[in-house]
This record gives structure tokens, sequence and C-alpha cells, in this order.
């Protein structure tokens, strides 16, 4: 056989693999996953909390799925939140937005990419909002931001602290000025909480950048993030391109980010309910520790005036 046949047969053969190569829904419908060491079960992450038991990488869950960790399987209450009209710019590009939310909604089995829950840690009630980044990548239009003041709604009529778990690419292109207002929305949403002395607690995930990150992710009591978290406003190849400089190595990841002061704490997911907890009761004065250290300072106050008179 000479050359030109030998090629023509591995060019054959490279075809057949084209044509039989799993698609991208294959891929999300099967029972397995990749992470450092390569395939792994899916069923093994979960029982592991989403996280690769060698390499410590935090996958990125659904709302339920980090609702059903932190404050445990079914022990919250989905709140159904208003939607506004769909595609109303009438966007169209390779796909219409009306399309593209369809499949969304299908894929992820929710109207909008935030779910807000009405739950509790322990016998601490509170408010809870999160977002799917397989919603159109995580990104805020008209929807999401409803979703947002509902939540915090929620919470200013039930007195209760609001915790947003922020993931998502930024705001949502097919919206264009109706997208970026929801920053301005969500930022006086939350100064209408800090009003009423209600806790604002972020944690950031996996992926949070451009808008999310320049509004609601930046703008609370207290900042938690997950290792490994990517948390930006723009990508690190534009900001490059822009100094001209090398950037430092883990840069824009949430231990980057802490050192820098944006992160307050970085907490592993296994911990994240124990130590919300923890935050919101020093935040809400409950928390028993503080409690017994003010009625000390109190006795010896009046110890001091007692011996002073």
């Amino acid at each position: 056989m000479n050359w030109i046949k030998k090629t023509l047969r591995f060019s054959e053969k490279i075809k057949k693999i084209i044509r039989t190569r799993a698609t991208k829904a294959d891929i999300a419908s099967s029972d397995w996953t990749s992470c450092c060491k390569g395939p792994i079960l899916k069923k093994d992450l979960e029982e592991n909390l989403w996280v690769c038991p060698s390499c410590n990488k935090h996958h990125r869950t659904s709302p339920r799925q980090r609702f059903d960790i932190v404050f445990g399987k079914n022990n919250y209450e989905v709140l159904k939140t208003p939607i506004p009209q769909d595609d109303p710019l009438n966007w169209n590009d390779s796909k219409t937005y009306k399309d593209r939310l369809k499949a969304a909604r299908k894929k992820t089995s929710m109207n909008c990419g935030m779910m807000v829950v009405d739950t509790n840690i322990k016998s601490l009630k509170l408010t809870a909002i999160a977002s799917d980044f397989d919603f159109i990548g995580g990104s805020i239009g008209a929807a999401e931001g409803e979703a947002f003041l509902y939540g915090i709604q929620h919470a200013i009529e039930n007195t209760q602290p609001f915790v947003v778990f922020t993931s998502g690419g930024g705001m949502r292109m097919m919206e264009s000025l109706i997208s970026l207002s929801q920053m301005t929305r969500t930022t006086l949403a939350i100064n209408e909480l800090k009003k009423n002395n209600l806790p604002y607690l972020v944690v950031l995930t996996d992926p949070t950048a451009g808008g999310i990150t320049a509004s609601y992710a930046m703008l609370g009591d207290l900042h938690l993030a997950e290792p490994g978290a990517l948390i930006a406003f723009a990508g690190a190849r534009v900001i490059q391109g822009t100094v001209r400089e090398e950037l430092p190595e883990g840069f824009q990841r949430s231990e980057y980010v802490e050192k820098t002061g944006f992160v307050d704490l970085i907490v592993e997911r296994k911990d994240l309910r124990e130590k919300i907890d923890t935050l919101l009761s020093i935040l809400l004065n409950k928390n028993s520790a503080i409690n017994l250290l003010e009625n000390e300072t109190s006795e010896n106050s009046r110890a001091i005036t007692k011996a002073a008179s």
C-alpha cells in the first residue's frame, strides 16, 4: 500500500472519530466528569460535596445542590419570584434570545438564573439566593434583578439576614441597558437592607466576574470565598494586554483576592454552614460568646463604679 492510500485510510478513521464524538449534552447526562486525575464518577464527587478529593477543586454546583449542602437537604422553601417579559429588545444573533431562554429553562428547571429561598441554619432564620452558571452563564437580566429585589424585600419584611452565593459572568448582553440597570437596582436594594440593620453576607464562588463583581458581589458586610474561585471584573488576558506586564501567579483567584483585601475569609465548602451561622450570629448579636463577654464587661464596669463611689 502506497502512502496516498495510507493517508486516505487514516483520514477516514479521523472522520469516524469526529462523527462519534460525544456532544456536550452527552457529557452532561453521563455518570462521569473529569478533574485532575482524569475521569471521576459524579456520584463520588457528589458524596464529597462536589469537591475533588485529590486536588480540592470546588466544582460548580446548581442552586439546589448548594442549598442542600449549606442548609440541609430540602430544608428550605423556594420562593416564586416575578418574571418580566421575555426578550424585551427582540434580540437575535446566531439564535433568538427566546430560544436561549427556553433551552436554559429546560436545562436547569429554573425560570430564571437565580433561586431565592427562605431557610434557616440551626435556629437562625435567613433569606438566601444563588445563581446557576448553567443558565446562560449565570448572567444577570431583568428576571434575575427582580429575583434579587424580591429576596431583599422578603428579608426586610421578615427581619432576616440576606446571604448571596455569587456565580456568573456579568450582565446579560441580550438585554443591553436593561441588564446594566440591575447593577444600580441591586445596589439600592442592598442599601435598604442595611438601613434596616440586617446583615448582608456574600459567598463568592467560581466564577464571579464582570458586572456581578462590580455591584452586589462586593457590597457585603463580610465577603467569604471558596478556594480557587475566579473573582474578577475584566479577563486576565485583557488586563495583561492593557498593562503589558506579566500578571502575578494565581491572579484573580480567591487566595490572591484575599491578599489584596477584597475577600475577608476563604472557607472550604464543608465548613460554610458552620461559618455562616457563626458570622451571622455575631452580626445579629446572638453569639453566646459575645453575650458572655458583654455581660462580664458590664459587671466589671459596675464593680469599678461601686468601688469609686
